[in-house]
Parts: structure tokens; C-alpha cells; sequence
């Protein structure tokens, strides 16, 4: 009873933080309902046994990408007013997309089958040893590995790419050059001068 009760106050304030994300005026509050959003599909999950779905989602989501939105708004300062004028001018062509998704969406809904095969076929049991966590991350680490590897890869590349695609050299500034410190010896690091005994430099 008490599971059932959390069930539908986590799923009702989703859906309604997940309206208000796209139909409030300011952006900065849908930011803020989007994190509310998260936090209640993670109590979802938390209620389905996927703890660490949910920490995941808390920590990489909250305290990642929608922090990152919410200082990305506040920093640029757009007039969103400026924008909406106009709106009006793409409406027809935004209506006629939506009725395009809408109608495939309602298409591949209606003609989903499920395979009575498939339905037989029943996953393997989580052992009732260990926890969620323990058992996501044997089946992650032994029979798919090399897709973690591969993503792990992916991701890195990414991030290299990124890098090297925001780097600017700016001129005049002094930078660190490895090479120039570790060829470094005492014949080019040390300069010796000889003064004169009541002489200054």
C-alpha cells in the first residue's frame, strides 16, 4: 500500500514538472522543473529495486547536464522576448511536423506485436545474494565489456575532439612547453656572473 502510494505521488509530480518544463515562460524554471523531473524519476526507480539507476540519474543528470543548463541560461542572457516575435512565422511548418511525428507514432503503436515467443523467454534471475548494483556490474563487466570498452573509447575521442576544436593560442602568452623543460641542463639552465668585488649587477 505504501509502495503504491509513493508510485503514484513520484509519477504524478513527474508528469506534471515534466508539462511544466515545456510550458513555462522563463527558462530558468523549466531548468528547475526539469530537476524536479529527475529527482522523481529516480524515486521511481529507487521503488523498482534500481538503486543505482537512480543514483546515477541524480548524480550524472542533476548534478551534471541540468546544473550545466541552469548557468548556461543565467550566463548568456538572451531576450527570450526577441525570440518569440518570431514565432508566429515558423507555426505552420512546426504544426505540420508535429502532425507528421504524431501520425508515424500512432502508426508503429498500433502495429507493435509481441512475439508470443519472446514472451516465453524469461531473462536470467538476479541472484538474491547480492545487490542490484553488484549484479548490473558483473553482467556489465564480463559478458559486455568490450561494448563498455568501445563506448568508454568513443566517448574519450569525443572529448579529445572537443578539446582541440575550443583550443585558441592566444599571441603573448606565455605557455608551458614540456619539451623545452625536461631537454633542460645546467650548460643552458645556469648563467654564472662574475662581479667585481663592490659592484653591483
Amino acid at each position: 500500500m505504501i509502495a503504491a502510494l509513493f508510485f503514484y505521488l513520484f509519477a504524478a509530480v513527474a508528469v506534471a514538472s515534466a508539462v511544466m518544463v515545456i510550458s513555462a515562460r522563463n527558462p530558468v524554471h523549466s531548468v528547475l522543473f526539469l530537476i524536479l523531473c529527475f529527482f522523481n524519476a529516480a524515486g521511481l526507480f529507487v521503488l523498482m529495486g534500481a538503486e543505482f539507476l537512480a543514483m546515477i540519474l541524480v548524480v550524472v543528470y542533476v548534478g551534471a547536464v541540468a546544473v550545466l543548463f541552469l548557468f548556461v541560461v543565467m550566463m548568456l542572457d538572451v531576450d527570450f522576448v526577441e525570440l518569440r516575435q518570431g514565432m508566429l512565422n515558423y507555426l505552420p511548418v512546426g504544426a505540420t511536423i508535429g502532425l507528421i511525428v504524431l501520425v508515424e507514432l500512432v502508426l508503429a503503436a498500433g502495429s507493435w506485436v509481441i512475439d508470443p515467443k519472446s514472451v516465453a523467454t524469461h531473462a536470467a534471475p538476479t541472484p538474491t545474494d547480492i545487490t542490484n548494483t553488484e549484479a548490473l556490474g558483473r553482467v556489465l563487466y564480463t559478458d559486455f565489456i568490450f561494448y563498455f570498452e568501445a563506448a568508454g573509447l568513443v566517448l574519450l575521442v569525443a572529448m579529445i575532439g572537443a578539446i582541440v576544436l575550443t583550443l585558441r593560442h592566444k599571441q603573448g602568452v606565455k605557455r608551458q612547453d614540456i619539451s623545452t623543460q625536461v631537454a633542460r641542463n645546467p650548460a643552458n639552465a645556469v648563467e654564472v656572473i662574475k662581479v667585481k668585488s663592490g659592484q653591483g649587477i
